[in-house]
């Protein structure tokens, strides 16, 4: 009797393992089917997706051929405006040059032709002299011209260094001799103006030569 009852409780406890594994079993094949299903419906999404970007495809690749040939359009315009540009100033460059050449050309003529009327002065002053007996006649006419010269370089802004400034300066003085001095204070000075410096505005025209004390 004692036999039997271990025999239906070990029958008993098979049969309550054999139910666990089968539910253990069931639950892990839901698990199984549902996961299955989610990766076909996820599957089944990314097919209709690429399935939508197929059907799009056409109307994306005219799009950007649309967009590509307006890319064309404005690079070719934007090309000829800079060539345009560049035309344009090239042409502003020549004619600048060319009036620039003109007005230093013309400058010229202009300071040519003024002296013109000088020369004629002297031309008459040495066809008189041929004929005048008083030297201080000629003196006078010469010193008339002589005057005139000096007046029209003056409005033209050339004009003599000053006189009174007997310091020899490099900037405006080139020294052709040197002479040793006893006086102390003639040392540095301009002793002697063997020919005359010139000033164009505030720009040396030409250095005086002078000779200077040492």
């Amino acid at each position: 009797m004692k036999k039997d009852k271990r025999y239906f409780n070990r029958r008993k406890n098979y049969k309550r393992n054999m139910e666990n594994t089968e539910n253990k079993f069931n639950s892990e094949e839901e698990v199984l089917n549902d996961d299955l299903a989610q990766d076909a419906s996820q599957e089944t999404l990314e097919n209709e997706a690429t399935a939508e970007s197929v059907e799009e495809t056409p109307e994306a690749a005219e799009l950007e051929i649309d967009e590509v040939e307006k890319l064309k359009e404005d690079l070719a315009k934007e090309k000829k405006e800079y060539l345009f540009l560049m035309a344009e100033f090239d042409n502003f460059r020549k004619r600048t040059l060319k009036e620039k050449s003109e007005i230093i050309r013309n400058a010229g003529e202009n300071v040519l032709k003024g002296l013109l009327p000088i020369v004629d002065d002297f031309e008459r002053g040495l066809k008189a002299s041929e004929n005048a007996e008083n030297a201080g006649d000629v003196r006078e006419g010469m010193s008339l011209i002589y005057n005139k010269l000096i007046k029209y370089l003056a409005q033209n802004g050339v004009k003599e260094f000053d006189d009174s400034d007997d310091t020899f300066d490099a900037e405006k003085h080139e020294a052709i001799s040197v002479v040793p001095v006893p006086d102390e204070s003639k040392k540095g000075k301009i002793l002697d103006t063997v020919e005359k410096g010139y000033m164009i505005n505030d720009k040396v025209l030409r250095h005086a030569k002078v000779v200077v004390g040492q």
